[in-house]
């Protein structure tokens, strides 16, 4: 597809989505196919699963922002005497907030986009960007991959 083509169909997806979501305007969209400049990937990375890791070193090297998918997976890992559930009692977090700094600390290209149903959820996903993990507690959740 080229340049013409990509944007047309980009275009053309924008003015659907407006329609549907009956928005006059939407900041970000992301274009499954289609040749053009790229500013964000979006794909599965968080704490159990870093298959992207490849994807998120290109784009930090490239100034592109990385999506992380799924950026709350801590599942297992914030059970009671968990490496992630010992940091969190350590820093006065959440298991939650320990997997969103991690990520925040990962690349300064990282916006993570957690759902969440209550502000009560909002407000403590945003505590994250206050912790600051030491290098002895990334090293520790490094290597639960």
């Amino acid at each position: 597809m080229d340049r013409g083509g990509a944007t047309g169909y980009l275009k053309q997806q924008v003015e659907l989505s407006l329609r549907h979501l009956k928005l006059e305007r939407i900041d970000l969209i992301q274009l499954h196919r289609g040749i053009v400049d790229m500013v964000s990937v979006q794909n599965l990375y968080n704490l159990t699963n870093r298959q992207s890791q490849d994807v998120l070193d290109y784009c930090t090297a490239e100034g592109i922002a990385f999506i992380p998918r799924f950026p709350i997976a801590t599942g297992d890992l914030a059970t009671p005497d968990s490496p992630v559930a010992d940091i969190a009692g350590e820093l006065n977090a959440s298991p939650s907030q320990i997997a969103l700094a991690w990520l925040l600390q990962a690349s300064p290209v990282v916006l993570p986009i957690p759902g969440t149903k209550s502000v009560e959820h909002l407000t403590e996903n945003m505590g994250a960007v206050q912790l600051r993990l030491s290098p002895e507690d990334v090293a520790r959740l490094e290597a639960l991959a």
